[in-house]
C-alpha cells in the first residue's frame, strides 16, 4: 500500500480533475443541491474539499506544527459570497498552486514524519489520507447529480486502502465478528481485492482464508461510500450491488454496518 511521490502526485491531479470536471458548468440550481455530505450543498462540500488544500499549500510537515485549518472558516466564508464564475477560478487557482508545490518536492517527502489527520504518521500517509478524502467528496458531489463517476485507477485504489487498513476495526467493532470467526470480502468494479479479517482475541487482517464464516461481494465504489456513511445499504443491497453467502445473519449485519468515519 506504499506509494512513491509520483504516485500521489498522480492521483492527486485524478482527483483534480474529477471534482473540477463536475463542478465546472454547474448552473446555480445545481450548486444548491444536497450533497451526500450531511448538511452540506454541492457548493459547499467542493468549497470544503478544495479548501482543506489551501490550508496544506505552504504547509511544511511536521509533528510540531500542525496545518493552519483555522483558515477554513474565513475560507468558506469567502466562497459561499462569490459568484460561480469566480468560485470556479478560486477553485483552479488553488489546484495549480497546490500541485505545483507537489511536483516541487523531493521524493523523500514522502517519508518525512508529519501530524496527520488520524495521528502522528508520514506525509505520505496524509497524502493517502487526502485521496480518500478527495475521491469520496467527488462522489458526495457527483452521485446526487446523476454523475457516475469511473471506480478505477489510482485513486480509487488508494481510497480503497484506506478502508482496508481498518477492515479489522470494521470487523470487530462495527460488525461483531465474534471469536473464531471469519469474514472475506471480494471488492469488485474497477479495483478487485479480497480482503480477509479473522478473529482470535481480536479481528485482525489475514493474508488469506480457506473456509470464512461469511464472504461477502461488493463493488468498490458501494464499499468505499458504505464505510463513510454515504449511501443507504438497503438500496445497494436491492440493486445487487452487495450481496453475501455462508452465514446469512453475519452477511446482512455486516452489509449494514460498515460505516466507520464520516
Amino acid at each position: 500500500m506504499s506509494s512513491s511521490l509520483a504516485d500521489y502526485l498522480a492521483a492527486h491531479e485524478t482527483a483534480f480533475n474529477e471534482i473540477v470536471g463536475i463542478t465546472a458548468d454547474l448552473t446555480d440550481e445545481q450548486w444548491l443541491a444536497k450533497s451526500l455530505c450531511p448538511a452540506w450543498t454541492i457548493r459547499q462540500c467542493t468549497a470544503h474539499v478544495i479548501g482543506i488544500e489551501t490550508v496544506l499549500t505552504g504547509w511544511a510537515p511536521s509533528l510540531e506544527n500542525p496545518p493552519p485549518f483555522e483558515i477554513m472558516g474565513p475560507w468558506m466564508e469567502e466562497a459561499a459570497a462569490m459568484s460561480s464564475a469566480d468560485f470556479n477560478a478560486a477553485v483552479a487557482a488553488i489546484v495549480a498552486a497546490r500541485l505545483a508545490e507537489l511536483a516541487s518536492f523531493a521524493d523523500e517527502v514522502v517519508s518525512t514524519a508529519s501530524i496527520t489527520p488520524v495521528g502522528p504518521q508520514t506525509y505520505g500517509d496524509f497524502l493517502r489520507i487526502r485521496i480518500f478524502d478527495m475521491w469520496v467528496h467527488a462522489r458526495d458531489i457527483g452521485l446526487p447529480l446523476g454523475i457516475q463517476l469511473p471506480d478505477d485507477g489510482p485513486t480509487a485504489s488508494m481510497a480503497l486502502d484506506e478502508v482496508h487498513r481498518s477492515m479489522g476495526y470494521i470487523m470487530g467493532k462495527k460488525v461483531g465478528l465474534e471469536d473464531g470467526m471469519s469474514a472475506t470480502v471480494h471488492v469488485t468494479g474497477g479495483v478487485e481485492r479480497d480482503i480477509h479479517v479473522a478473529v482470535d482475541g481480536r479481528a485482525a487482517l489475514v493474508d488469506s482464508l480457506s473456509d470464512p464464516t461469511v464472504e461477502i461481494t461488493i463493488d468498490v465504489e458501494t464499499f468505499v461510500m458504505l464505510a463513510c456513511g454515504r449511501v443507504d445499504p438497503q438500496e445497494r443491497i436491492d440493486a445487487g450491488r452487495i450481496s453475501w453467502t455462508g452465514d446469512a445473519a453475519l452477511g446482512d449485519r455486516a452489509a449494514r454496518n460498515l460505516r466507520f468515519t464520516m
